[in-house]
């Protein structure tokens, strides 16, 4: 392994680039994503946001939640209830130019999932209800939401 990165490191506005490893989500069994083309989103405090292009998530296991919140990098944020948990999971429908790369990926919250992998490594969740950073032994902090 390389140097660890670290969150205090990370720009403001945030850095998109592409994930080099296989992302997984699973939930009650059932492998609800399954990527080696995921997008990270690195920005100053946080662990990596995870998000999988569409046409790697099994999207017939997502239903979507009331309610929007707006980042003010990425834009407008809809959510979805994956296996009955609500607000489970978000993407960008439409994001702002900077970040049109993410439009329709999906980003897992690690807490709600049943288990996030990077290759072969179990995700640790980001503190906090309202983060979804995917914290690996290669990430250190401290991280937003302690």
């Amino acid at each position: 392994m390389d140097q660890p990165e670290r969150v205090s490191d990370y720009p403001r506005p945030p850095a998109l680039e592409p994930c080099t490893r296989r992302a997984r989500v699973e939930i009650d069994g059932v492998t609800v994503a399954d990527s080696t083309r995921a997008l990270r989103v690195l920005e100053t405090t946080h662990p990596p946001g995870i998000y999988i292009p569409p046409a790697d998530v099994r999207r017939d296991l997502l239903r979507l939640s009331a309610g929007t919140t707006m980042c003010e990098w990425k834009g407008r944020a809809e959510y979805f209830e994956v296996g009955g948990r609500p607000r489970a999971a978000w993407h960008y429908p439409s994001p702002v130019p900077a970040y049109a790369a993410l439009a329709e990926h999906v980003s897992f919250y690690p807490a709600l999932m049943d288990a996030c992998w990077l290759d072969d490594e179990l995700v640790q969740p980001q503190p906090g209800r309202f983060y979804g950073g995917w914290i690996t032994r290669d990430v250190v902090g401290p991280f937003k939401g302690i």
